[in-house]
């Protein structure tokens, strides 16, 4: 079995109508950036993994987690994958500038 960084790529659209939702909302998107997640764009966050087998592991973590409403989708690729992206406008966040330079460095 070869070991590849992968990266998990996690969407998420989460109701905030009312302040309970408000308040779900805020406290995924810190449970993301608690567990080392950083932010791509808005409601788009990756990780870094160093094989599938972690990212395996997390997948059933990350399932105990998550809010009952909302929609949440994960992608996982490859970091060669990942960085074969192409950015049309922007540029990348200082955070995914510094990870995509070294993806174990603790922020």
């Amino acid at each position: 079995m070869a070991y590849e960084n992968m990266r998990l790529l996690l969407f998420f659209d989460l109701p905030t109508i009312t302040e309970k939702d408000r308040k779900i909302y805020t406290y995924f998107r810190k449970y993301l950036i608690r567990n080392g997640y950083i932010m791509i764009q808005y409601s788009v966050y990756g990780k870094i993994f160093n094989n599938r087998d972690a990212v395996r592991n997390h997948i059933k973590i990350l399932y105990k987690n998550v809010p009952a409403k909302g929609y949440i989708r994960i992608m996982l690729v490859t970091e060669k994958q990942y960085n074969k992206s192409i950015i049309i406008i922007g540029g990348k966040s200082n955070q995914e500038e510094v990870l995509t330079i070294n993806p174990f460095v603790i922020i």
